[in-house]
């Protein structure tokens, strides 16, 4: 068997462990505005100042693993055996799975609307003074950061410099805004509602922002703050220096209570102004294209994410053209730091627990220090609370359940698999179909993306959207979070998404030894047409995610 191995990119969700070790100096520096300001990229993508490693990060790079290849892990040979079976007498009937279409009429009367409503009545011809923002994490967390953004500025009466993106020891990817979308585009489109620039006026330039308390990070302002707390702190700030800067900036404002114009606002950004590069654009319809193997015509999703790179063929051939050449794409949530930090076991014993605790102990210090003060949770409870990562095995067995055959084309989105071939085995055993941004193009057309991480992250989200069918094995993950958002927005309800509820799950796959197939292939299907309803936005919940609401979307 070919031997599999996906390149690392960016889709770390807004809780995941990494989060914390993203700037120089590992995650117990993040209060430091020093620190801080030592991961700022300047114009040219490089550090505005150096700072060294700390220990950690030194450790980082001399953690031992073993390269030898593992034997084939199998927690649930028996399903394996069973789905194997299913899906071998599958190939014989015509009949495909249903989950290829969004089960429930109502998904379609939701079309978005959040570009049409009337400008902001709130903008006024002077401003309060200018915002910085930098942005950590990467892509989806810099999205996030960046409409968030717009939102604050708006709220503050603000004018809006063009975010920067931070440097990151884990990405080290010096791609700038403009590098991943475009700029024009963006100021153009939001242009009614904010005031956007490209750089400060030189009044500004040369003013030591922290020595006049105008730099704000994580510290000063809460996780999920209201806009009550940036009208208190940072409006005053604000109007007495002319300037603020978000240092580190990320999921700084709740969702709810919010005025409803900024939660439009918010919609109006991350679904319409930000629009990727044509360099982004031309290469992803190159891989689009080539999963399906022709061309077809294009759905909402493809002329917004693709632009007119994805060519377009008169829709009453386009069943016909498609043939059995639809796709689906996987966000596979199964990377060392993600197995580690879980505290999970995964199937291949003492060895196992020996590594991952060796990984804790240099990438997660805080981590130890807090299960040293509290009560330990063992490995097969966090299993029944849902918490563990589904491995792919556990994905292979899901899709099977759910009717998907043998042959279907996969896309696998996401970074480097823990285990890689010994854990991907069970996976291609049931579908070998098997394709990633890196078997798709051509090493020449990946090379102006090597050693940019956000912008290969593009690719994968940009892969994800359009699909036929999305699945996704971690619902807490940013790059699902934001493409389920945008499969729902432009999908008009065609665009079908997978999203497991891990706890039950969990439960059904307990029963591994007894569990008769058809009972399997019924509780999984449940559970997935459970998270399938159609359901507006619950207060809380993220509006990026979820935009069936009055703010962003429109019932016809």
């Amino acid at each position: 068997m070919k031997e599999y191995q996906i390149r690392r990119s960016e889709n770390v969700p807004a809780s995941d462990p990494s989060i914390g070790r993203r700037m120089s100096g590992g995650d117990h520096n993040w209060n430091s505005k020093v620190v801080l300001l030592n991961g700022l990229k300047s114009d040219s993508g490089k550090h505005s100042s150096t700072s060294k490693n700390s220990k950690g990060l030194k450790d980082d790079r001399k953690v031992a693993h073993t390269n030898k290849e593992k034997p084939p892990v199998k927690m649930y040979g028996r399903l394996l055996s069973l789905a194997s079976s299913a899906l071998t007498e599958k190939e014989f009937k015509p009949k495909k799975s249903d989950f290829w279409k969004e089960p429930y009429k109502q998904a379609s009367s939701w079309k978005p609307c959040a570009d049409r409503r009337p400008p902001n009545p709130g903008k006024h011809d002077t401003s309060n003074g200018y915002i910085m923002v930098s942005a950590n994490g990467g892509l989806n967390q810099q999205r996030v950061a960046i409409c968030n953004a717009v939102a604050v500025a708006s709220l503050l009466n603000a004018t809006l410099l063009l975010p920067r993106f931070l440097y990151s020891n884990v990405w080290k990817d010096p791609s700038q805004f403009g590098d991943i979308y475009q700029e024009e585009y963006f100021i153009s489109v939001l242009k009614h509602e904010v005031n956007i620039v490209k750089e400060l006026p030189s009044r500004l330039k040369s003013i030591d922002i922290e020595a006049i308390g105008s730099l704000i990070t994580d510290a000063d302002i809460a996780k999920e703050a209201k806009p009550i707390d940036y009208v208190r702190k940072v409006l005053p700030i604000l109007v007495r220096n002319g300037v603020v800067h978000f240092l580190g900036y990320g999921n700084r404002l709740g969702f709810d209570p919010l005025p409803s114009k900024l939660q439009s606002l918010r919609c109006k950004c991350n679904f319409h102004a930000l629009k990727f590069v044509p360099k982004i654009q031309e290469a992803a319809s190159l891989l689009v294209r080539r999963i399906r193997k022709h061309d077809s015509a294009r759905s909402m999703l493809d002329k917004q994410l693709l632009g007119n790179y994805m060519p377009n063929i008169p829709s009453r051939h386009h069943e016909v053209a498609r043939g059995s050449y639809r796709y689906l794409a996987l966000h596979l949530r199964f990377e060392e730091d993600m197995v580690a930090y879980s505290q999970c076991d995964f199937g291949e014993g003492e060895s196992e627990r020996k590594e991952l605790q060796a990984y804790r102990e240099i990438h997660f210090p805080l981590l130890i220090e807090r299960l040293k003060s509290s009560k330990p949770i063992s490995p097969e409870e966090l299993r029944k609370l849902g918490r563990c990562p589904l491995t792919p095995e556990e994905a292979a067995l899901l899709l099977s359940a759910l009717g998907f055959k043998y042959g279907t084309y996969i896309y696998l989105a996401g970074s480097q698999i823990y285990g890689a071939n010994s854990r991907m085995q069970a996976f291609t055993s049931l579908y070998p179909n098997l394709v990633t941004k890196e078997t798709l193009l051509t090493p020449s057309e990946l090379e102006p993306f090597r050693n940019f991480s956000s912008q290969l992250a593009a690719l994968d989200f940009i892969a994800c959207a359009t699909a036929d069918v999305f699945a996704m094995t971690d619902s807490g993950s940013q790059l699902s979070s934001l493409v389920s958002g945008f499969r729902t927005y432009y999908g008009n309800g065609q665009a079908p998404i997978l999203r497991p509820n891990k706890k039950r799950l969990a439960a059904i796959l307990s029963e591994n030894s007894t569990i008769r197939w058809n009972d399997f292939e019924d509780r999984v299907r449940k559970m997935i047409e459970e998270g399938q309803r159609v359901r507006v936005r619950g207060f809380g919940r993220s509006i990026y995610r979820q935009p069936r609401s009055p703010e962003c979307m429109c019932r016809t």
